[in-house]
């Protein structure tokens, strides 16, 4: 539907020669799109639930209105699924980010960083399905963690030659900053190793595959350490530009390990500390105990509920 007849109680409405209404859902994505990104722009992202209706719609109204289709690429992600099952809203089987980060969610045994969260989505390709569960979130925080280490025993390795890291690249930089026949690493293995990286991330920015060649690297950076080979200088820099330009760059990812991860923990252990406190008092039937803790912390902006599982807590 390009227009659609308001009812009386709808509070989007414009006058127009139909009717008083507003625009389709379509329509209004490719007015908006061509008001903020032009009449022709890169890159359109969705999930795959909307490349049809939405989508094809969408480039039937650019066609029609602006004489090309407006878009060059289409990349559609795929759905994360939780024992199986598409996770939705109208299914009741959600899991929020802030839920995700408090271990505030009956299926969820354990608060989760962002950075895991977000190493766990690349682990699968965008157009792939990735199921949630808790096992392979903390299979995630453990495979991040050793990603982490690794990058720092990989820049005490490369300060014995004065390897320095690369410099902040912008996304659109990443291309001619890694190029292959740039790479001149002396070990065989690294070389292959960053080509594979680059050339999986160039192949519609398939991540796992890149992973699979990072995890690579910080097997060999583990071998380093323990002095089992010799890494030169090239070799050095060249996993180096790895990290810095694909883990922490194109990637994103970073150490959670740093403060605002530890104060993350520390808070959630304190809260804990204290519904613990608030247990004993329930049990004890010191209600008045109980309540005030409850809106002490209430007060502090955290949200306290008691489920059949146990006490969940949130920030306000």
């Amino acid at each position: 539907a390009l227009w659609k007849k308001a009812s009386p109680e709808h509070i989007m409405r414009w006058p127009s020669p139909w009717s008083d209404g507003f625009p389709g859902w379509h329509l209004e994505c490719s007015a908006m799109s061509e008001k903020y990104l032009g009449k022709e722009f890169d890159i359109h992202g969705g999930g795959m639930d909307l490349l049809f209706p939405h989508h094809e719609c969408e480039i039937a109204q650019n066609t029609a209105s602006r004489g090309c289709s407006g878009v060059k690429y289409w990349m559609h992600n795929n759905m994360i699924t939780i024992e199986g099952k598409k996770m939705g809203k109208s299914l009741g089987n959600f899991i929020t980010l802030p839920e995700l980060f408090a271990g505030a969610h009956a299926k969820l045994e354990q608060a989760y960083t962002p950075m895991t969260v977000r190493f766990f989505i690349l682990q699968a390709h965008y157009r792939g399905t990735l199921d949630f569960s808790n096992e392979a979130l903390q299979a995630a925080e453990k495979g991040l963690k050793r990603i982490m280490q690794a990058a720092k025993d990989l820049r005490a390795l490369a300060a014995v030659y004065g390897v320095q890291p690369a410099p902040a690249l912008a996304y659109g930089e990443f291309v001619s900053a890694v190029a292959p026949a740039e790479i001149a690493a002396s070990n065989a293995e690294v070389r292959a190793l960053v080509e594979g990286a680059y050339e999986a991330l160039c192949d519609d920015l398939n991540t796992p595959i890149a992973l699979s060649h990072v995890f690579d690297a910080v097997r060999i950076i583990n071998t380093a350490k323990d002095k089992k080979i010799t890494l030169d200088k090239a070799d050095c820099q060249a996993l180096t530009d790895l990290f810095d330009n694909i883990v922490f760059g194109v990637l994103g990812l970073c150490d959670d390990e740093n403060e605002d991860g530890k104060i993350a923990k520390t808070i959630d252990g304190l809260v804990q500390m204290v519904l613990e406190q608030r247990k004993a008092a329930k049990a004890a039937k010191d209600w008045a105990t109980s309540d005030r803790i409850r809106d002490d912390l209430k007060a502090l902006g955290i949200q306290i509920k008691d489920t059949k599982d146990g006490t969940e807590w949130t920030l306000e």
